[in-house]
């Protein structure tokens, strides 16, 4: 067992922190004097000091402390002495002006920008024509990005102080973070404008189209979505995501960029070449271009066979519902199209026997 150490010790080491806390204990040294009476003979001689003499006298001894606060940066200590000078109740009104100015500097480093305006208010109460409130004035409502009261502020004391270079480079401020927010603002209301044409618009194409919007219930939106073709300089041409199923094997195709004069048969060559590979999953290579039919289904649950020839807007015309009966034209769902892809022969008869059992049930 270590034997215990005995004889005088180093004091403890103490932070740079805890080192300056603890002239907060000294009185000569303290930020503030506590406002109870102090047992102790030297604090109390200094409340003494500090709140001794007329209300003015009180008050400009606590400007003067919060004015050396304020010089060394310290400025939360210097708007507690600011304050205890307002709470003073002077009645010079050129000294209350001054510490209401002088606490808003402070909350201007500090960032209280509201505390900023209320006393600047005030001091502006007691003298019309401050402008060291008019320009913590605007110095504050530029940073809560209030542009537009910030000018006015600086107009009105620029009318009997024209030469103030602070006011006039707030007011270069201001100006410039107005003009700066009323472009932003046209952009975004030139952006929402085109946004509501375009839809207009998408919204009138779809009509002619014979085709219905079907919006998820989630609200979520698919990548791809039907659009003008911009190669298109009359900006008719539609472009339009379509799906291709093939139901007996649970799977399907997206075709994100459909161009509506394109034959069907265009991509059916493309996506199913009599000399290529079948697909994984067309285990008995069924699927082959020429060998292929394709099937769309209307909003009434009609179903149109799809012409090796016939282009997407062929089938969006074919849609259409007969007069005199409800609107019926193809399902834009989630912004695609969907159409069934089936090998010709027993597949199709099946699946085509079954929607319509399913459709008449």
């Amino acid at each position: 067992m270590a034997a215990a150490e005995i004889g005088p010790q180093p004091p403890p080491k103490l932070s740079l922190e805890q080192r300056l806390a603890e002239f907060d204990n000294v009185p000569l040294f303290m930020k503030s004097l506590p406002e109870e009476d102090a047992d102790d003979p030297m604090i109390a001689a200094l409340q003494n000091l500090a709140h001794e003499g007329t209300p003015d006298e009180i008050a400009q001894n606590f400007k003067e402390q919060g004015n050396d606060y304020f010089k060394g940066k310290r400025f939360r200590e210097a708007l507690g002495f600011y304050t205890q000078g307002i709470d003073a109740k002077p009645t010079d009104v050129i000294l209350q002006e001054a510490l209401l100015c002088n606490r808003a500097a402070c909350n201007l480093e500090l960032k209280n920008n509201g505390s900023v305006l209320r006393d600047c208010s005030k001091a502006l109460t007691l003298n019309p024509k401050s402008s060291k409130a008019f320009y913590r004035s605007a110095l504050a409502l530029v940073a809560l990005e209030r542009p537009e009261e910030a000018l006015d502020c600086c107009d009105r004391c620029l009318t009997f102080d024209p030469d103030n270079k602070g006011v006039l480079a707030v007011r270069l401020r201001s100006q410039q973070m107005k003009s700066a927010q009323e472009k932003k603002e046209k952009d975004k209301s030139e952006k929402l404008q085109q946004v509501k044409e375009a839809k207009y618009k998408l919204n009138v194409a779809f009509r002619e189209r014979n085709l219905i919007a079907i919006p998820k219930k989630d609200g979520t939106q698919n990548p791809f979505a039907p659009h003008f073709d911009p190669e298109d300089p009359t900006q008719s041409t539609m472009i339009i995501p379509v799906f291709f199923l093939y139901p007996q094997h649970a799977t399907s195709d997206v075709i994100p960029e459909f161009v509506e004069d394109t034959p069907f048969a265009a991509h059916l060559s493309t996506m199913f070449p009599p000399q290529a590979a079948p697909p994984s999953w067309d285990g008995k290579g069924e699927y082959v271009d020429g060998q292929l039919v394709v099937y769309a289904m209307t909003h009434r649950k009609r179903l149109l066979k799809v012409g090796k020839k016939m282009t997407l807007r062929d089938v969006c015309t074919a849609a259409k519902g007969k007069d005199g009966e409800s609107r019926d034209g193809l399902e834009v769902k989630d912004g695609c199209l969907t159409f069934v892809v089936l090998p010709k022969g027993d597949v199709e008869k099946k699946w085509v026997d079954e929607y319509k059992s399913t459709r008449d049930s």
